[in-house]
């Protein structure tokens, strides 16, 4: 029996995962805790370094205390985290500056600025697009893309760029505080759009580098996500409440975690995740590309294996958005859920359980009420940081009920949307796995069987499949599984949702005018929010 903690560093916060691992996976236990996500109006998303490390430290401290297993027992540790977050560290691993998260979009000048002369195509000249395509079957063509907060700070905060050792990305630091080694996975250096992963050798692109202005220097080792990086040093293993026993592995990024611990590692198998943000993944044998999609199949946790990803920026964020400014100052909604709350037999779990519940009273479609789920912008299939999110169709009969479950329609709409680009270049499974905060609502799951006409299954602990996803990394890493492939097939469906027929109609209908909506929409969006 081995015991290994992972932890997955959300948007908002950490959770900790003890598992034992033998033949199968078990979760033990689990902790939880908050960090703050700075946002400015002007584009600034930005976290502390620090309130990660502290999260760390003190959500494995309570697992500890609530488990009969001793720290000298916990054979490994690893990481399922938010992707493509800059974090510049001096040559002791501090951190210079808040890290930048992925939802970071201050750069559109610098973007502008560099990206190359002449036509562009997705935002970047057509030269420097080829070069791209030509090592990485990807490009940098989001503002939100790593590369172009690296450059921002290299023209706006030249006393932090001059002190900068390596260039990290979240899970990339934590590793950096708990071993004092700075490395990334191959995961994490492929979602900076520099590393060439044309042919049998990987590595960072010379020819990238010298295009983008990027000091090679401050690119750091790269490894597998299986690799040992080393044991825990003393001072974190202090820190951590554990022992200098413990190994420390690569983990992943939760794009390419999330659809393991859901049990998604075969080619053609399809995810679809809902947390703060959203997105749709399908395995594939070779890399794919759609620029006109913003979608790009990225490097997996095995080498031969590439996640086609589409992402959207707000999803169950979205959903938060309801609760803080719809239900809350709903008098009705908010006292009936103190009372079901407060009572001996409280039915619901959460303020999010009995929402979802609510929205049962509401028919599909919403009488024909439509939310666009932009609420910071979008990616895919569209990028457009100007993007915002608005309710459609309002009339005198209009309720706050409606408008809760549009916003889950309009989360739904966008996902399939994403989903139906995907399957204009490669093929998705007919079963899709269904994982997140999401997926712990039954009739979001039946909503999203309905509107993308496919059968959704769910598995056991949902809202902790990242934190699987990392154990797993852990178990191949110390030998338990042969590979990330053969791990898969212990993750067993829980439920699963057909196809309601009768709500096809509906749905489609509101859907076709969904998807008019931001173009339609998109210079009023930009006179607005420019």
């Amino acid at each position: 029996m081995s015991y290994v903690i992972a932890y997955d560093i959300g948007t908002t916060g950490v959770k900790a995962c003890i598992f034992s691992i033998e033949s199968q996976l078990t979760l033990i236990n689990s902790s939880y805790e908050s960090y703050n996500l700075y946002v400015q109006d002007s584009g600034e998303a930005e976290q502390d370094a620090d309130e990660w490390w502290q999260a760390i430290c003190k959500s494995t401290k309570a697992l500890m205390q609530n488990v009969d297993i001793a720290p000298e027992q916990i054979d490994a540790i690893s990481f399922c985290s938010q992707m493509q977050g800059l974090v510049l560290v001096d040559e002791k691993c501090n951190a210079l500056r808040r890290p930048m998260s992925y939802m970071d979009q201050r750069a559109t000048k610098t973007m502008d600025a560099n990206s190359g002369a002449g036509i562009k195509i997705s935002g970047i000249s057509a030269g420097k697009l080829a070069k791209c395509l030509s090592n990485t079957m990807a490009a940098p063509t989001s503002v939100k893309d790593p590369l172009w907060k690296y450059l921002w700070v290299k023209e706006n905060e030249p006393e932090i760029f001059e002190k900068t050792h390596k260039w990290l990305d979240v899970k990339e630091y934590l590793i950096a505080r708990a071993t004092g080694k700075c490395i990334m996975t191959w995961d994490s250096a492929y979602a900076t759009f520099l590393y060439k992963t044309k042919g049998d050798n990987w590595c960072w692109c010379d020819t990238l580098c010298d295009s983008f202005g990027v000091n090679k220097n401050h690119l750091a080792d790269v490894v597998p996500c299986c690799a040992e990086i080393g044991n825990l040093s003393e001072r974190a293993a202090t820190e951590l409440g554990l022992t200098t026993s413990t190994k420390v592995f690569g983990g992943g990024g939760d794009a390419t975690l999330i659809g393991i611990g859901a049990g998604c590692t075969q080619p053609t198998q399809t995810h679809i995740y809902s947390g703060t943000s959203g997105w749709v993944s399908t395995i594939c044998a070779e890399q794919h590309v759609d620029l006109s999609s913003m979608i790009a199949a990225i490097v997996g946790a095995e080498s031969g294996i590439y996640n086609y990803f589409a992402e959207m920026e707000t999803a169950g964020k979205c959903f938060e958005w309801v609760k803080d400014h719809l239900a809350l100052d709903e008098i009705n909604v908010y006292l009936n859920k103190q009372t079901i709350l407060e009572s001996e037999e409280a039915e619901y779990l959460s303020l999010y359980d009995y929402l979802s519940n609510t929205i049962k009273q509401v028919p599909p479609g919403c009488n024909g009420l439509i939310f666009t789920p932009w609420l910071h912008g979008n990616r895919c299939p569209f990028e457009d940081p100007n993007a915002a999110g608005m309710f459609f169709n309002i009339k005198l009969n209009t309720g706050k009920t409606e408008m809760i479950r549009a916003v889950l329609e309009g989360i739904c709409f966008h996902l399939n949307w994403m989903l139906e680009c995907q399957k204009k270049k490669i093929k998705v499974s007919d079963t899709i796995r269904f994982a997140g905060g999401g997926a712990l609502s039954s009739e979001t799951c039946q909503m999203l069987a309905d509107i993308t006409g496919h059968t959704i299954e769910t598995v056991e602990h949902s809202q902790d499949v990242g934190a699987c996803g990392a154990a797993i990394i852990a178990a191949v890493g110390l030998g338990l599984f042969p590979s990330v492939q053969s791990a898969g097939q212990i993750i067993p469906a829980k439920k699963q949702y057909k196809p309601n027929p009768n709500n096809a109609a509906i749905y489609q209908k509101n859907y076709k005018v969904y998807k008019q909506l931001y173009k339609n929409n998109k210079k009023l969006f930009e006179i607005l929010n420019d």
